[in-house]
């Protein structure tokens, strides 16, 4: 025998080239080499789409419930249609050019600041044109670079903890808005913030679509079910329609959307709110000092939410490589900054990248297919708005539990936890986001444990400096109160 052949057939085979896209789209969207389907894409946009539909009517009713400076409140049609407007475009957007199945819409959280906070200090215009100016900064940051390299500064452990805190947000939001969880009120004075159903009971049907729902979903997902998620959720819906035509059950017992056949299937949209944006009108009423914190409050806010969902989504997806990163960050970035100034132009409030893009992924959305399908769908319910409220949270919310247990199930183990200076920030990080209610406290929070942890035990040096960096702004946001009140602001 040769050398050569010797060689031959001693080297190990390489490995086999990747499978060839069968046309342009997959091509494009690069569908099989990331070992997915154009009908798990589809599926997976179908059920984004369901998980999310609600910001259509519930983002107005936050935005409507403030008023500005001058006692104007917006109009809830106009707000529906700039909310699904936005939604749409921009999560079409992110599925060209970022390719990856993160949908967009307005950020909850950041709507109530716009509206509770920065409204009523200023016309609404004003409020929409600092939500404008907080986007084109995100968009200098990733231009410069800056936004990527903080992100790659987050340990490998804290991105770990980032995603399953999203996970067990998602989880917490399912349990809330399907109403098996409710909060208690104040007048009970108990110590205990939140209860089973109602006087700690289930009580409804509503609930039940929810459990039952939850059950067949997990069902469908050990049977290892094709489509689990939106089988699970298209079923309930139907079945929450015939309970709800059957049975007498109150409007607000179902939350937003009530499971009924909608008097008309077709609604004409009101473009009246896009474009009403005054870019630097803000600043004349509250002066330059308290315009630029709400310009930073808004910044900071969009920017840990969104990172925290671009981990925690291309994570569950297996999008990520070696070190944690997406491919086309950049890009996704870029998107998402334009996101923000979009929604600020549309007023519909800063929009931002959606946890329930979860629910995509876990029915097998890999690519920006999905959100072609998503995004479409967003802005279908211009015209057909009244079919997009007939899912009701109840047989939707079963998919966001699924997804906080794949979520946790694929990261859990991956934190170094014998290592306590990563260990104590993963936990901080996991409990503060559903705890808070917020992605922005828990990336914070676990931040700042992670930086005094490593000064504590002299690894200092090993804190990379745009880490502290993040530190130091999140201790202003953090403190955000008495700042403004040692300054005179507030």
């Amino acid at each position: 025998m040769s050398p050569s052949a010797s060689a031959a057939v001693n080297d190990p085979q390489p490995p086999p080239p990747p499978p060839e896209s069968r046309n342009a789209v997959d091509r494009f969207f690069k569908i099989t080499q990331r070992g997915s389907s154009v009908g798990r894409e589809v599926r997976g946009g179908l059920a984004t789409f369901f998980a999310m539909a609600y910001i259509i009517v519930l983002n107005p009713i936050i935005l409507g419930a403030g008023h500005d400076k001058y006692e104007n409140y917006l109009d809830n049609g106009q707000l529906v249609t700039a909310t699904a407007l936005m939604a749409g475009l921009t999560t079409l957007l992110m599925g060209v050019i970022g390719n990856v199945p993160i949908a967009i819409a307005a950020g909850l959280g950041i709507n109530a600041v716009v509206s509770l906070q920065l409204a009523p200090k200023m016309s609404w215009p004003d409020a929409m044109g600092m939500v404008v100016l907080a986007g084109l900064v995100l968009m200098i940051l990733v231009a410069s670079g800056l936004r990527q390299r903080v992100m790659d500064a987050i340990p490998g452990g804290l991105r770990r903890a980032i995603a399953i805190g999203i996970g067990l947000f998602i989880s917490l939001i399912g349990l809330v808005d399907s109403g098996f969880v409710t909060r208690n009120p104040d007048k009970a004075h108990t110590s205990v913030p939140l209860g089973l159903g109602t006087g700690g009971q289930l009580q409804g049907w509503p609930v039940l679509v929810f459990v039952i729902g939850l059950a067949l979903t997990f069902i469908l997902i050990v049977r290892k079910t094709r489509g689990a998620i939106l089988i699970g959720i298209t079923v309930m819906a139907f079945v929450a329609i015939i309970i709800n035509a059957l049975v007498t059950i109150p409007d607000e017992s179902w939350g937003l959307a009530v499971p009924e056949v909608p008097d008309k299937v077709v609604d004409a949209p009101d473009f009246g709110l896009i474009g009403e944006v005054s870019l630097f009108g803000g600043f004349q009423e509250v002066g330059v000092l308290t315009g630029c914190l709400f310009v930073f409050t808004v910044l900071l806010s969009g920017f840990f939410d969104a990172m925290g969902t671009i981990i925690g989504v291309g994570e569950e997806a297996g999008l990520t490589d070696e070190k944690g990163q997406l491919p086309g960050m950049g890009r996704i970035l870029m998107v998402d900054g334009i996101a923000v100034a979009g929604g600020g132009f549309g007023s519909a409030s800063a929009n931002t990248c959606f946890v329930e893009s979860t629910a995509g992924v876990g029915e097998g959305a890999r690519t920006g297919l999905a959100n072609i399908v998503t995004g479409g769908l967003f802005l279908l319910a211009l015209v057909f708005t009244p079919l997009a409220k007939v899912v009701p949270s109840q047989a939707a919310t079963p998919a966001l539990l699924v997804v906080g247990f794949l979520i946790m199930a694929a990261n859990i183990k991956e934190i170094d936890w014998s290592d306590v200076t990563i260990a104590i920030p993963a936990f901080l990080t996991m409990i503060a986001m559903p705890f808070t209610y917020s992605i922005t406290n828990g990336i914070g929070i676990g931040v700042l444990a992670f930086i005094l942890l490593r000064v504590a035990t002299q690894r200092f040096r090993e804190v990379p400096w745009l880490l502290n960096v993040v530190g130091a702004c999140f201790l202003v946001y953090f403190l955000l109160d008495p700042i403004e009140q040692a300054l005179g602001v507030k």
